[in-house]
């Protein structure tokens, strides 16, 4: 088990990263003009999109002095300013994981591995 833990007054607090990454992966999936994560096959260079039981796939979660590294491979959607969408992930992820782990984020980061058309 990876895990990013914490020491307090009361003891050690280990949150495992996969934890870190459903939670972050459900924050960023209520961001406007994000259709999801995506995996991508290193073989074939084939981008896919994945499914909600399958999306902490698409993020990394590491710690580094303390601080949480976190990588995102999303699929936005078609028409929207990348800039904007990663503006809006970026400020909500940063707030509410720090709220969730009490772990401070160093870095964010975004790859935007595809866009997809709406209906």
């Amino acid at each position: 088990m990876k895990a990013s833990s914490m020491d307090t007054h009361m003891g050690n607090i280990a949150i495992d990263n996969e934890v870190i990454a459903q939670y972050a992966g459900s924050v960023a999936m209520e961001c406007f003009g994000i259709v999801g994560m995506a995996s991508v096959n290193m073989k074939d260079g084939l981008v896919k999109l994945l499914k909600m039981d399958s999306m902490t796939r698409g993020i990394k979660v590491t710690l580094d002095n303390n601080k949480l590294i976190l990588d995102f491979h999303v699929i936005v959607s078609y028409g929207v300013s990348i800039l904007a969408v990663s503006d809006n992930l970026l400020s909500n992820v940063k707030y509410k994981v720090e709220e969730f782990t009490g772990i401070e984020i160093e870095k964010i980061n975004i790859f935007v591995e595809g866009v997809r058309v709406i209906d």
